[in-house]
C-alpha cells in the first residue's frame, strides 16, 4: 500500500536546486535593480573560442560583512539584463565552499537590500515558500517545451513554472498548510469545488453589467438543481432565500477566515453556509481566480483568499467590488468604439458582476486599507472559451517566457511550428499586445498591467498569435489624465501620475518586465539576435505612431524613442513593506525609481 507523503518534494536533490535556480533570480534581479554591484573577477578556468560579444564574463558579489561571496559567470543584455548562468554560481567562505542557501543569501546582503527588522522575517518566509514551490515543480512529471506548445489552455496554466518574473519572492502564499497548498496552488492542477453563502442583502451589495441582473447570473451559473439544493438548506433553518444573495468563497477563505473570524455573522443567521457548488474549478495562475472545468463556458470566479503572496493580502475589497461591473462596461465601450483597438483584434474579459458582504464592526474599527474589509467579496468575469473562432486556441501570456528543464523555450517551439521567420512571428504578436496598449496610452492616457498572467493570446492555426484578451481590469487600470470623461461610477480609476512618470507604464510594465525577458529568452535559445529583437519592437511602435497623425503632440510630449527613461524597481517595492506595496488608488506615490536604463527602441527611432 503506498502512503501519500506531502513533503516528498522537499528531497534533498529538489531542494539543492531550487536554491540554486533562486539564487540565480536574486542576483539578476536585485543587480538590474542596482541593489547589488557586481565586480568583475578573473575567470576561474581561461575561457575561448566564443565571440567576445557573446563570451559570459566572471563576477563577483560578496556578502554584507565580506566574509562570503558568490562567485557567477553571466551575459549583462539589452536593459542591463543579467543572464546568469545557473550551474556557475558558487559561494565561499575564504577557501570554504558552501551549499548555495536563497534565505542565506538574503540574510548575507540584508543591508544592500534595505530589509528592516519587521520585513526581513516575512521576507525570509516568503523566500523559503517560493523555494518549496519550485521545488513542487521540480517533483512533477516534466513537460518540454514542444509538449506544451500543442497542449490545451488549462495544461498550458497549470504548467507555468516561473510566476512573476520580476520578484524574486513570488510565491509566498503565506497562510496555506501544506496539504492545503496540494488542493490549492495552481501548480497543483487540482479541482476544486468553491462554497457558496448565503448573505443577507441589508450586509451584502451585488453589482452587475447593464446587460445582466442577479437572477440570470446564478441561475447561469449553479443551475437548477443547486439552486433548489441551496433553497432547501434555507428552508430547513425556517429562513427564505431570496432574503439573501449567494457568494461564492474559496474554501481555504470559509475554514480559515470566515466560519472564525465572521462566527457572529454566521451565529446571527446574517451569513449561511450552503455548502459547496457542484462545478469544479481549477486554479489559476493568479491563484485566486477560478476557471470553471465543469462547463468552460461560464464565469471565471475571482474570490478572496487572505494569504500574503507578492506584496498584498490577496483579499477583495468589497467597496471596490461595487464599482467593479460599470468600470469593465465603460472600458469594454470604448475598446468595441475605437478603430484602432478593433484592428488589432483587442477584447477585455468583462468582470460582469460582483458582489461583497460590510462587516459593520470591522469597517468600524478599521481603514479602507485593512485586510479585514477584504474577507468576503467576489466577481464574475468572463470566459474567453466562447468567443474563439474554429482551429484557435489560447495560452496565458506568461507562456511565452516559459523555459522548459532543458533549456527549452516555449516561445521558440511556437515560432518552430509556425514555419515563419522569428520576426515575422514576433511582429504579429506585437501587433497583438503591444499595438494596443500603445493606443490606450496615447490615445486615452489609459494603462493597463499588462503582465503574463493578465493577458491571454489567441492562437491561430499556425501557432501565431491572432489577438490578445486583457483581463483583470477594475483592480489594475488606470487613468492618467485629469480631462477624460468618465461616469461617475467610473472615477475611482483616475490617478494623479506626474507627467515625467506616465510614460513608464510602457516603459516599465511592457519594455522592462516583460519584453527584457522575452528578448533575452529567444537570443539565449539562439531563436532571435537582440538587435533583431528590439528593431522589431521599434518598428511596430514606429507603424503605429505613424498611424495617429492626430495625436502628433502627444506622441512628442511622450518621447517613446528617448535615450532612456527612468528605472522603475519592483522588489524594492517588495523589500520595503512585503504587506502593501502599492496602494492601488494612488500607485505613483510608491514609485522606486532609481537612475535610468538605456532605451533600446532609441536606436531605431524614425527619422524626424
Amino acid at each position: 500500500m503506498t502512503v501519500f507523503d506531502p513533503v516528498a518534494h522537499l528531497a534533498p536533490e529538489h531542494w539543492a536546486r531550487a536554491n540554486r535556480l533562486l539564487v540565480r533570480k536574486a542576483l539578476a534581479e536585485f543587480a538590474h535593480e542596482r541593489l547589488l554591484t557586481p565586480e568583475p573577477t578573473a575567470a576561474p578556468v581561461p575561457q575561448a573560442g566564443a565571440a567576445a560579444g557573446d563570451t559570459p564574463r566572471w563576477y563577483v558579489v560578496r556578502s554584507d560583512d565580506g566574509m562570503v561571496t558568490y562567485r557567477f559567470a553571466a551575459l549583462v543584455r539589452t536593459l542591463e539584463h543579467w543572464q546568469i548562468d545557473a550551474e556557475s554560481i558558487t559561494r565561499h567562505r575564504g577557501d570554504e565552499e558552501l551549499p548555495l542557501d536563497a534565505v542565506d543569501l538574503i540574510i548575507e546582503l540584508r543591508g544592500p537590500l534595505g530589509l528592516s527588522d519587521q520585513v526581513l522575517p516575512v521576507y525570509l518566509e516568503e523566500i523559503t515558500s517560493t523555494l518549496a514551490g519550485i521545488a513542487y515543480k521540480l517533483d512533477r512529471p516534466p513537460l518540454t517545451a514542444k509538449e506544451l506548445a500543442v497542449a490545451d489552455f488549462q495544461t498550458i496554466e497549470t504548467s507555468m513554472t516561473e510566476g512573476h518574473p520580476c520578484f524574486v519572492a513570488n510565491n509566498g502564499r503565506l497562510g496555506f498548510g501544506i496539504d492545503e497548498y496540494h488542493r490549492y496552488a495552481p501548480e497543483a492542477a487540482r479541482p476544486v469545488r468553491l462554497v457558496w453563502l448565503a448573505a443577507h442583502r441589508h450586509h451584502a451589495r451585488f453589482s452587475h453589467s447593464a446587460d445582466l441582473d442577479y437572477d440570470t447570473l446564478i441561475a447561469g451559473e449553479l443551475g437548477a438543481e443547486t439552486l433548489s439544493r441551496f433553497e432547501a438548506v434555507m428552508a430547513g433553518l425556517g429562513l427564505d432565500l431570496d432574503d439573501y444573495l449567494l457568494i461564492p468563497v474559496h474554501p481555504w477563505q470559509w475554514q480559515n477566515r470566515i466560519a472564525v473570524t465572521f462566527a457572529g455573522e454566521i451565529a446571527q443567521r446574517r451569513l449561511v453556509c450552503l455548502g459547496p457548488g457542484a462545478d469544479e474549478h481549477l486554479a489559476q495562475q493568479s491563484i485566486r481566480t477560478f476557471f470553471n472545468l465543469t462547463d468552460p463556458t461560464r464565469h471565471y470566479v475571482k474570490t478572496a483568499l487572505s494569504v500574503l503572496n507578492m506584496g498584498f493580502m490577496r483579499g477583495l475589497s468589497a467597496a471596490y467590488m461595487a464599482g467593479t461591473p460599470a468600470i469593465n462596461d465603460w472600458l469594454a465601450d470604448l475598446i468595441a468604439a475605437d478603430e484602432v483597438f478593433a484592428a488589432t483584434g483587442l477584447t477585455v474579459l468583462r468582470e460582469r458582476a460582483a458582489i461583497g458582504y460590510r462587516h459593520s464592526q470591522y469597517e468600524a474599527a478599521t481603514d479602507r486599507y485593512s485586510p479585514y474589509r477584504k474577507m468576503l467579496a467576489a466577481l464574475w468575469r468572463e470566459s474567453p472559451v466562447p468567443h474563439l473562432g474554429p482551429g484557435r486556441r489560447l495560452a496565458t501570456m506568461a507562456s511565452l517566457l516559459h523555459v522548459d528543464r532543458g533549456g527549452g523555450s516555449f516561445a521558440a517551439a511556437l515560432i518552430d511550428r509556425s514555419g515563419l521567420a522569428p520576426e515575422a512571428w514576433l511582429r504579429r504578436y506585437l501587433d497583438a499586445y503591444l499595438t494596443p496598449l500603445l493606443h490606450a496610452f496615447y490615445a486615452y492616457d489609459l494603462a493597463f498591467m499588462p503582465h503574463g498572467e493578465n493577458v491571454i493570446l489567441v492562437l491561430d492555426d499556425q501557432d501565431t498569435v491572432e489577438r490578445a484578451i486583457f483581463k483583470d481590469i477594475a483592480e489594475e487600470v488606470v487613468v492618467m489624465s485629469p480631462d477624460l470623461p468618465l461616469p461617475p461610477a467610473v472615477e475611482r480609476i483616475r490617478a494623479d501620475v506626474p507627467e515625467q512618470e506616465r510614460l513608464l507604464c510602457i516603459f516599465t510594465d511592457v519594455v522592462d518586465c516583460y519584453l527584457r525577458y522575452l528578448g533575452a529568452v529567444l537570443a539565449e535559445t539562439g531563436t532571435l539576435p537582440e538587435e533583431a529583437f528590439w528593431r522589431t519592437v521599434a518598428g511596430c511602435a514606429a507603424d503605429y505612431l505613424a498611424s495617429v497623425p492626430h495625436l502628433a503632440e502627444r506622441i512628442e510630449r511622450y518621447d517613446l524613442f528617448a535615450p532612456e527613461f527612468a528605472l522603475s524597481c519592483l522588489n524594492r517595492l517588495q523589500l520595503r513593506d512585503n504587506q502593501q506595496m502599492v496602494d492601488l488608488a494612488d500607485p505613483s506615490a510608491a514609485l522606486q525609481l532609481v537612475g535610468t536604463l538605456a532605451n533600446p527602441l532609441a536606436p531605431y527611432a524614425p527619422a524626424r
